[in-house]
């Protein structure tokens, strides 16, 4: 039997939480995203979220507080992706800032032509290469419908692990790296030329910003609406139920068939 002193530092935080129970049950409650898990998949998503809160700091921008519920939601919502995958999967960072409302950064990049470029637009979360994620504490109670900017940041997050965020996160050992890039390099093409169409099927469009951003928004898809992902790119729904180790539309009322009257 081997000995893992982060395992028995786990265990020993699990053993001393004080996590009150109507406060979880209000988290749980609040976003339907987490509707349909198990019990045995609700108390996994509760532990992972104490560790997370151990491990990682929630702070407010300005360094006002942020408040118990708001933190337990942003905890469990992270959470949600690496149910099946572990927390050390967000590995090499610690912090999560919290903005009351959407924040407007400062980015600089520049041309081809060396002609630097100074942009600001309103976000309602942003990751970091090792760095924090950043969120709007609005848009984090806002949760639902296809739109989870906490689902959306950490998948950021999970697909900077080999590097820049380009929608080709570390895959499984089993998972085929070319038919990961087949997939979602069809489907990408597929996505933009409906959104210049201006078609909607019920996704973000703003998937169609980049390849980076087609992963994120469909992991949101993924976990908030399962069964338009899957009937509108169901190859892509099955390679993002082989990296998460989930299938949400299983866990929907009509997640073995369609939805009734379509």
């Amino acid at each position: 039997m081997t000995w893992s002193f982060k395992a028995w530092r786990r265990n020993r935080v699990l053993r001393r939480a004080r996590l009150p129970l109507g406060l979880w049950q209000a988290v749980i409650a609040r976003h339907p995203v987490f509707r349909g898990l198990s019990r045995e998949e609700l108390e996994r998503l509760r532990q992972l979220a104490i560790l997370f809160l151990h491990e990682k700091q929630i702070t407010a921008a300005g360094g006002a507080a942020v408040g118990e519920e708001l933190r337990l939601a942003v905890a469990a919502q992270a959470c949600l992706p690496i149910l099946n995958l572990g927390l050390d999967w967000y590995r090499g960072w610690v912090s999560v800032i919290v903005y009351p409302a959407a924040f407007v950064p400062r980015h600089e990049h520049t041309d081809e032509a060396g002609v630097v470029h100074v942009t600001r637009r309103p976000l309602s979360g942003e990751s970091w290469l090792r760095g924090p994620v950043v969120l709007s504490a609005a848009d984090v109670e806002w949760s639902g419908g296809g739109f989870n900017v906490v689902i959306h940041e950490f998948a950021h997050k999970l697909d900077m692990i080999n590097g820049a965020a380009d929608g080709f996160p570390p895959l499984h050992r089993g998972m085929n790296a070319a038919t990961w890039s087949a997939v979602f390099s069809e489907s990408y093409r597929d996505f933009c030329g409906k959104v210049e169409a201006g078609i909607d099927g019920g996704l973000d469009p703003y998937a169609a910003e980049s390849p980076g951003e087609f992963f994120a928004v469909l992991s949101e898809a993924f976990f908030e609406i399962p069964l338009v992902l899957r009937g509108a790119y169901s190859a892509v729904y099955s390679q993002l139920a082989a990296f998460y180790r989930q299938d949400p539309a299983a866990r929907t009322p009509w997640g073995a068939g369609q939805r009734p009257g379509g």
